[in-house]
Parts: C-alpha cells; sequence; structure tokens
C-alpha cells in the first residue's frame, strides 16, 4: 500500500520545479515536462521514492538506530522540528555546525558543557556567580540550546541523514558521505541526485510540499518504532515463560531432595 498517493501531492504543489535554465541535466529522469519555463516533475516517480525511502526508514527505526534531520531553510524549520520531535528523532534547523560529523567528539564535547551549565543551575553554584559571570553563562548556554540541542540526545553517529534542500545542505550532505552515512533527500530540479542515496524528487521551496512528504516518512519512522517495541515485548514475554518451567523444576528438585532426606531419617536402623 503506497504511502501517499498522487492527489495530495499534487495538492501540495509537489510538482512544481525550479525554472528551465536553472535545472540540473542530472534530474532529467524525474522530469516530466516543461510548462512555461518551469520544469514540472514527475510525480508517479515520487510516490514510488517515497514509498522506498519510507520503508527504509522504517527498517532503521525498527533496529532502534538515529535519524538525523537537517533543514535549516524557513519554509521547513517549523514542520522538521515538529515531525522529528513526534519520533523522538534529533534535527538541526538552525545553522549547520560544520564539522557535526566528521568531527562529532568535539560537538559531544559542547553539548556536555550545555548539560554542565544546568547543573551548576541545579545544584545552585549558579546563583553565587557575579552577575557579570551569570550573563556571560547564560548568554553561552541560550546559543548552545538554539544550535545544539535539538541534538543533546545524539550520543554517537546518526545512522541516516533526511535533508530538505541538497544545495543548502551541502556541507552536511559532503560530511555524510564522507563517513559512508546514507542520505535522505528531498531533490528539486536544481540539484545533483548523484550523492544522494534515496531520492525523494519534489517541490523543496514550499512548506506544504516538504510537510506532505515528510509527514509520509515520519508516520513510516513511527510505524518501525511501534514493531519494535512490540517485538521486545513479545521476546519479553517469551524468556519470561521460558523461566518459569526453570524455577518450578528446580523446586521440585529440593522438595525431592528433601523428600530423600526425610525418607532417609525415617527409615529403621539396622540392629
Amino acid at each position: 500500500m503506497s504511502r501517499t498517493n498522487f492527489e495530495t501531492l499534487l495538492e501540495a504543489g509537489c510538482h512544481f520545479g525550479h525554472l528551465k535554465r536553472k535545472w540540473n541535466p542530472a534530474m532529467a529522469p524525474y522530469i516530466f515536462m516543461e510548462r512555461n519555463g518551469i520544469h514540472i516533475l514527475d510525480l508517479n516517480k515520487t510516490v514510488a521514492k517515497i514509498d522506498e525511502a519510507a520503508e527504509a526508514l522504517k527498517q532503521i527505526a525498527k533496529s532502534g538506530k538515529k535519524i538525523l534531520f537537517v533543514a535549516t531553510k524557513k519554509q521547513a524549520k517549523q514542520c522538521v522540528a515538529d515531525l522529528a520531535t513526534s519520533v523522538g528523532m534529533p534535527y538541526v534547523i538552525e545553522r549547520w555546525p560544520g564539522g557535526m560529523l566528521t568531527n562529532f567528539p568535539t560537538i559531544r564535547k559542547a553539548v556536555k558543557k550545555m548539560s554542565n551549565i544546568d547543573k551548576l543551575i541545579a545544584d545552585g553554584t549558579f546563583s553565587n556567580l557575579s552577575k557579570r559571570e551569570i550573563l556571560q553563562i547564560s548568554r553561552q548556554r541560550a546559543k548552545l540550546e538554539k544550535n545544539l540541542g535539538s541534538i543533546a540526545d545524539l550520543n554517537r553517529l546518526p545512522s541516516a541523514l533526511f535533508v530538505v534542500d541538497v544545495l543548502k545542505e551541502q556541507i552536511a550532505v559532503r560530511e555524510a558521505n564522507r563517513l559512508g552515512i546514507p542520505v535522505f533527500a528531498i531533490v528539486d530540479t536544481n540539484s545533483n541526485p548523484s550523492n544522494i542515496d534515496f531520492v525523494i524528487p519534489a517541490n523543496d521551496d514550499a512548506s506544504k510540499s516538504i510537510e506532505v512528504i515528510l509527514q509520509a516518512c515520519c508516520t513510516a519512522i513511527n510505524e518501525g518504532l511501534e514493531e519494535r517495541k512490540a517485538e521486545k515485548a513479545d521476546s519479553d514475554a517469551a524468556a519470561e515463560q521460558e523461566d518459569q518451567p526453570v524455577k518450578k523444576g528446580r523446586r521440585s528438585g529440593k522438595a525431592r531432595e528433601e523428600e530423600a532426606e526425610a525418607e532417609v531419617e525415617e527409615a529403621p536402623e539396622a540392629e
């Protein structure tokens, strides 16, 4: 069953590409036609590519791994923040911190600095500092929160990247490519899809278009998380059932020993 249909994508304006003069020839297989100097994307291919990407994302989520969402353009920020949060995934909607993937330990240090400031506030040390120090630390905390707050729980490198607008986020894509992290992306007619593992050809400028595609992908991620939860519950229940006969066996063994001892005690002594 398809995760989204042709009509939904059409209503959201997912088929509108860029001006013909701005196109990237590598996107030719996904272009349906040209109208009034604007390229129109083939939505049948978009539907197929969304399904393909959604299934792969579902399997990543099912295996308990993290997918990092990246979208720093105005139209996508809020939508990405809301949907990524709804499935418990990390996201970057402010400036991409260079080296975030290739120099991950340094980014983790910055996140740790943020949690250390929180500890100072919690244990009361913060209030004993001078006004100037409090102001400096508060500003530092706010800046760290803005840039890294959404990845505070990302303790290891993500298993995949989901990008909105590969031209704008080309540094993030390059870092992921270098580390062999698969990249899922909404790719418009002015972008190069060659370094993207899962291409979703669609309009990456309209907020409605971005939302429809992200919604389909996040629904798949949620399905993966639910299946993981169900499988874990089943395996826990099975393990519990396996333990019970063992425990019974142990008890009956002990009971048998006690019975044998009692029989020995009761047996008449030989004259």
